[in-house]
């Protein structure tokens, strides 16, 4: 039998939230409310000004040693990889990642520190996908760009270990990822990953409780900035409840070990709650490490003590992952 998927109410108490947790939130809301609407700028002006640290996420160094790879798509799309690999030592597989950004942000050299760590903490080679981004290129570009990128990576016309499989990402990056492995399980007859790392995902567009009930504080997103991705996201009527779409709607019989990660002062936490229970219910191979006080995509902010943590889970979690898991 697995072992019983619990969630423990103690960790929504305010009292268990840290001073630091608490006082680097309050700075976050207070630098938010100062900031610029963000909808009133062109997507363009909206990633240039986080490329020039005028976003709430710090700006990680870029890796000089990464690789960068073009790969010819399925579907006719040339799609960008940058790629990772141990510092010392041969790998023992790979992780794909996607970034996150609401599918409309984000770019593959924006977390080049941490998919280094990654690849020196799990010996693990890891290939960052960029995708297109909406709302100049809405659904299906991104997801179909995914699902180029691991289509290539199962199909092994590159000198990277696939003994291990492992895929994940933060935010729209978690929904690509579950989304990605939903159109393989449909192409290959199984989803061939060992191991998902889930962070902060958002797995219903049509909005969560949490997402929906969240209102206009701002600490990170709120619940219009969910709405306004979405709607550049899908463009054409797409039905929120198509798995595709929303993958918390499909069914899970036959996906990998899956670790979900998520704060409580994130609005996306019942997308976690929830996709974690269906996951568990189906496969019972659901981790889920719920922070206190942590905001949306929290590990990003490397200095916290509760980033710190996060990020060890998630790097015990890759290494305890194999052919022998799934």
């Amino acid at each position: 039998m697995p072992p019983p998927f619990s969630i423990d109410p103690n960790v929504f108490s305010d009292e268990a939230i840290d001073a630091e947790t608490r006082d680097f939130n309050e700075s976050i809301i207070a630098l938010q409310a100062e900031a610029d609407d963000m909808w009133t700028k062109t997507p363009a002006q909206i990633r240039q000004a986080r490329l020039d640290g005028g976003g709430p996420f710090p700006i990680e160094a870029t890796e000089p040693t990464a690789e960068a790879k073009m790969i010819k798509s399925v579907h006719d799309q040339s799609v960008g990889l940058r790629i990772f690999k141990p510092k010392t030592g041969s790998a023992r597989g790979t992780y794909l990642h996607i970034h996150g950004g609401g599918w409309a942000l984000g770019t593959t050299d924006g977390q080049d520190e941490r998919l280094q760590e990654i690849a020196d903490n799990c010996g693990l080679n890891c290939v960052s996908v960029d995708y297109r981004l909406a709302p100049e290129h809405p659904y299906p570009a991104g997801p179909n760009d995914c699902e180029a990128a691991a289509l290539w990576l199962i199909r092994g016309d590159h000198d990277l270990s696939t003994e291990t499989l492992a895929i994940g990402g933060e935010s729209a990056g978690a929904h690509l990822s579950v989304v990605t492995m939903l159109r393989l399980r449909r192409v290959l007859g199984i989803c061939p990953f060992h191991g998902a790392n889930l962070t902060a995902g958002v797995y219903d567009l049509g909005q969560s409780p949490s997402a929906r009930n969240w209102g206009p504080l701002k600490l990170i997103l709120n619940t219009r900035d969910m709405q306004m991705f979405t709607a550049g996201y899908l463009q054409n009527g797409e039905n929120m409840r198509d798995d595709d779409i929303s993958p918390f709607f499909a069914g899970l019989k036959g996906m990998p070990p899956a670790l979900f990660s998520v704060g409580t002062k994130d609005l996306l936490l019942d997308d976690s709650l929830l996709m974690a229970s269906r996951w568990h219910s189906q496969n019972g191979n659901a981790e889920l490490h719920i922070t206190p006080g942590g905001c949306h995509v929290f590990q990003s902010f490397r200095h916290l003590k509760i980033a710190k943590v996060s990020n060890a889970l998630i790097d015990a979690f890759l290494n305890s992952i194999g052919p022998e898991s799934t």
